[in-house]
């Protein structure tokens, strides 16, 4: 990756051009980030506003009502090097959901992953290295999530959305440092409200589309780093579209080798 410069060139040509002495032209010559020319908008730090909550319970119980959905995202994640700079990586994601099963396939230049739920079993495969394992799954997709995440260490992109509304994440509700409406924005052309939420260890905005309580945009920032890293991603949303057993059925490729998935550490048995 390449820092942007000017060059000393355009340099000289916007010193002529502005009549600017060149150590002017000099001190603008970093590559600076954008900023807000308004004083910042938010003064509610600290604040907790029930319809806040209540916008995020409204949306997972949307959510949950479709019978069916197909999610489009398009998000950047930021890993950290050993010196502390952030390094941004894109990727781009699809849903396939039902009850019960899942089909949730993120592409990348730096891997892909496909997972499948099927309604009995759940399958994790890797198409660039030609690898996959399966295993037994329970009934459910809320089963399902919360037992690949103890025995092991599996946490599907973005299932949170689904899990403010039933209770699940009651503790996370009682443990939020700030939650408030930021106000109304619009994202790809779509009306949405914007809410700011603090945890203890993240932070995380999420813009809800306003005539259909659906997550347009979110935001999350890891505190527990101090190079703050983001991820990002915006959503498109289909809601309740045609799906066949087909759609949710594993066919590895003729070369794929299966394997096993190791079970995390310190997971309950």
């Amino acid at each position: 990756m390449t820092a942007l410069r000017t060059t000393a060139l355009a340099i000289g040509l916007v010193s002529l051009a502005a009549g600017t002495s060149q150590s002017a032209a000099q001190s603008r010559s970093h590559t600076t980030m954008p900023r807000s020319a308004n004083k910042a908008p938010v003064a509610n730090e600290g604040v907790i506003e029930d319809q806040a909550v209540q916008a995020l319970k409204d949306m997972s119980n949307y959510l949950m009502s479709a019978q069916t959905l197909q999610i489009n995202t398009q998000g950047s994640l930021d890993v950290v090097t050993g010196d502390g700079q952030r390094i941004q990586l894109d990727g781009a994601t699809t849903y396939k959901i039902r009850r019960p099963g899942f089909v949730i396939d993120y592409v990348s230049d730096i891997k892909s992953r496909r997972f499948i739920y099927d309604g009995k079993t759940f399958t994790v495969y890797s198409p660039q290295l030609g690898f996959y394992a399966s295993v037994a799954a329970p009934a459910t997709n809320r089963e399902v999530l919360d037992t690949i995440y103890k025995k092991f260490g599996i946490a599907l992109p973005l299932e949170d959305l689904f899990r403010w509304g039933d209770g699940s994440n009651s503790d996370r509700i009682k443990n939020l440092k700030s939650a408030y409406d930021i106000g109304p924005a619009t994202i790809d052309g779509v009306e949405t409200e914007h809410y700011a939420f603090r945890e203890p260890d993240v932070d995380w905005e999420v813009w809800i589309q306003k005539d259909q309580p659906l997550p347009r945009k979110l935001v999350i920032v890891d505190r527990t780093d101090p190079a703050r890293p983001t991820f990002t991603t915006r959503l498109t949303w289909q809601v309740n579209p045609a799906f066949t057993d087909a759609d949710f059925a594993f066919v590895p490729d003729a070369n794929a080798k299966r394997i096993q998935l190791a079970t995390y550490k310190g997971s309950e048995k």
